[in-house]
């Protein structure tokens, strides 16, 4: 069975290539979704783009101005006027294939955006997607952290699923979510029904801590976060003439971000805080008006979470009183812990064991965090089986100009086991 996959492996390596060279930020990934589209369409998939499955209310971290210049990009890059009238200004795609038989629906997940950082493009480095020509050609965006593998091995997996159609029963849908970084996408895709109907979910992520040869089953682990910005807002004046008059947002937004990393522990769980970002100030001698701050609280659980959230809007809260200034605070990222059932990993486990060559490994901890799980949680609250794997590749730290996946090697591991669990899940018994 094994070697029959091999025809499905030269497509994924183009397919990652392609979209590598042309890399998308979250929620402008409208090229990307137009080659998912497309794709899912020649296969015989019923899709749904953009607004059908997004739910604009839950949307968080969309730049409109981002927005409208990825829109006038793809339309320039040749994608259909009637695709982009579809996404109808947000991207993602939901195909559906329906066997036409009974069984269960069955749910894999494969992110599509791209990260803020440039590129190593030099071919005279080691980088191979520098030397093999398929380096990013946008400045400043990179796929730094294997989406483009993701949505590679999803298409794959639906060529997979089109030819074996005959032998599956049930539904299988195949969600290629936007803007999985910052953790902004999949909230929107869970308000808007997308798993509601969902029996057994399914997502995997290249890498992390698995190595080439190697599938880990997330047993645990991913830590709950919820991301915010914060923008002060005091009043102008000048420094040395006017002191009294002036309300300064930089102390403001200062006081909060070393109260912020004052916030008491909690007995909920392990707990963390970032303030990644602060930029505040006019002159030297003008009282700044003005100040940004971008912020992230994780835990280790749910109620962790929820905690370190509720203290940060009570410290920024005190912090723009006591300095006498107005604030915003815009939650821009969310996602959950990990969810998963003895029924997920046990499939999931079965699914990995039959891939030719490889280790499998549970693992229980990562320090990030990955909005795949509210999908799972979604899956798990009504009665569904979710579950979540990594599959390995040698990279020299993830979200760095020189991150790679050696994809002639390790997109197919990945692939295997989506397709097993296909198998397992929807398989005919008949």
């Amino acid at each position: 069975m094994a070697d029959a996959f091999d025809r499905y492996v030269p497509e994924m390596i183009e397919t990652r290539r392609r979209i590598h060279k042309r890399p998308e930020l979250g929620w402008t990934e409208f090229e990307t979704t137009a080659i998912v589209a497309k794709k899912l369409t020649e296969l015989g998939f019923e899709i749904h783009l953009g607004r059908e499955v997004v739910n604009p209310e839950a949307v968080l971290g969309r730049d409109p101005k981002a927005v409208e210049e990825a829109i006038a990009r793809a339309r320039e890059a040749g994608v259909p006027e009637e695709l982009l009238k579809r996404m109808n200004g947000y991207t993602g795609c939901v195909g559906i294939l329906d066997t036409g038989r009974p069984g269960p629906t069955l749910a894999f997940r494969h992110d599509m955006d791209a990260l803020p950082i440039q590129e190593i493009t030099d071919p005279a480095s080691d980088h191979l997607p520098a030397r093999e020509g398929f380096a990013s050609t946008f400045k400043g965006k990179m796929h730094a952290c294997g989406h483009d593998s993701h949505t590679a091995v999803g298409l794959g997996v639906a060529h997979w699923l089109a030819d074996n159609k005959d032998r599956l029963c049930g539904r299988i849908k195949l969600i290629f979510q936007p803007s999985e970084e910052g953790t902004r996408g999949a909230g929107a895709m869970v308000a808007a029904g997308v798993v509601d109907d969902v029996d057994w979910f399914f997502g995997a992520h290249v890498g992390v801590t698995a190595k080439t040869g190697h599938i880990q089953l997330c047993a645990d682990g991913y830590l709950a976060t919820t991301k915010f910005d914060v923008n002060f807002t005091g009043i102008q004046s000048h420094a040395g003439a006017k002191p009294e008059a002036g309300r300064s947002a930089l102390l403001a937004a200062a006081n909060a971000a070393i109260m912020l990393n004052a916030i008491s522990r909690t007995s909920e769980g392990d707990t963390r805080v970032s303030v990644g970002r602060l930029d505040a100030g006019e002159g030297r001698n003008i009282t700044p008006a003005h100040a940004h701050m971008e912020c992230e609280v994780r835990g280790s659980t749910h109620e962790a979470n929820e905690f370190m959230f509720s203290r940060a809007q009570e410290v920024v809260k005190g912090a723009a009183d006591m300095l006498g200034v107005k604030y915003d605070l815009i939650k821009t990222g969310q996602a959950t812990t990990l969810v998963t059932t003895p029924k997920a990993m046990e499939t999931m486990r079965k699914a990995a064991e039959a891939v030719p060559g490889v280790t499998v490994e549970d693992i229980h901890h990562c320090g990030g965090s990955e909005d795949c799980t509210l999908f799972m949680r979604r899956v798990a609250e009504h009665g569904g089986n979710p579950g979540f794997f990594l599959f390995g590749c040698e990279n020299k730290g993830h979200h760095r100009p020189d991150f790679d996946i050696q994809d002639t090697v390790n997109l197919k591991p990945g692939f295997e086991v989506f397709t097993n669990i296909a198998t397992a899940v929807c398989g005919r018994k008949d």
